[in-house]
């Protein structure tokens, strides 16, 4: 990875600065910040795959992204240029983005301290998954298939009515938000029920009940009819998670939200 790394940075005419790197799960992925022939702070991140598997909703998230709704009024890092190759039977891309310096406000996407964020950041928090929301796209982040057999066996109900499909970041946790807001890692994005976004972000909040009721109040669709389907989708999906022995640090607030799902139902 990191030869292919320096090949990608040379390719794309960048100089990669020394002594910091970060790999990413399994080492799919390598990212180093870097900077353009210009002199502008970039971030270089590679991505491998075996080469049958180079295609579709997640290899082409950032490159969708980027065409989709370009950099979100600066809410959202540019991407600059993508380069493809192929090697003995993996494929690498890289993906050369504008470098956030702000760190992300959580090490992990389950908020383990209250975050203490101004009005402002909610604002602009709300009124950026709103312009994602509104975008049109095919690509897919939740399907109705996976509804109706997640929100069954973990959540204990009959999956609730989507009133509205919308378009969805589909991964809003603390690891993927800055403050001032910049928005990360758009691989997974595509339509879901209305109230996703915010049904996410709240889930990942749990542990925090300020930050979880600011959540609330940030997002008015939670705990409306309107939200219970994204709700007992989220919910679902992250009790699937802790059957396989993941996020187990919020596995009683998630039973209690399910509980409530249950008595929400209509």
């Amino acid at each position: 990875m990191r030869a292919h790394h320096a090949h990608t940075a040379k390719a794309l005419d960048v100089q990669v600065e020394p002594g910091t790197e970060f790999w990413g799960w399994a080492g799919r992925t390598l990212g180093a910040p870097a900077r353009t022939a210009t002199g502008v702070p970039a971030w270089l991140r590679l991505v491998s795959v075996p080469e049958d598997k180079a295609s579709g909703k997640l290899w082409d998230g950032a490159l969708d992204a980027q065409h989709a709704f370009g950099d979100l009024d600066g809410h959202r890092p540019a991407l600059l240029a993508v380069h493809d190759a192929v090697d003995d039977g993996i494929a690498y891309r890289a993906e050369l983005s504008v470098r956030v310096d702000e760190p992300v406000l959580s090490d992990d996407p389950i908020l383990r301290h209250e975050a203490q964020l101004p009005d402002s950041w909610w604002n602009d928090l709300a009124g950026t998954l709103e312009k994602v929301a509104a975008v049109d796209t095919g690509r897919v982040a939740v399907r109705q298939q996976y509804m109706e057999r997640a929100i069954l066996e973990f959540v204990g109900i009959p999956t609730p009515v989507v009133s509205c499909w919308t378009t969805a970041h589909a991964d809003v946790h603390w690891a993927n938000l800055t403050a001032p807001l910049r928005l990360l890692d758009w691989e997974g994005w595509g339509q879901a029920p209305e109230g996703f976004d915010a049904a996410t972000l709240y889930a990942y909040s749990l542990l925090q009940p300020d930050t979880a009721a600011r959540v609330l109040a940030a997002f008015p669709i939670l705990g409306s009819p309107a939200g219970l389907a994204a709700e007992a989708t989220v919910c679902a999906q992250l009790l699937q998670t802790v059957s396989r022995g993941d996020n187990l640090v919020i596995e009683d607030r998630l039973r209690s939200w399910a509980e409530d799902l249950r008595r929400r139902r209509p």
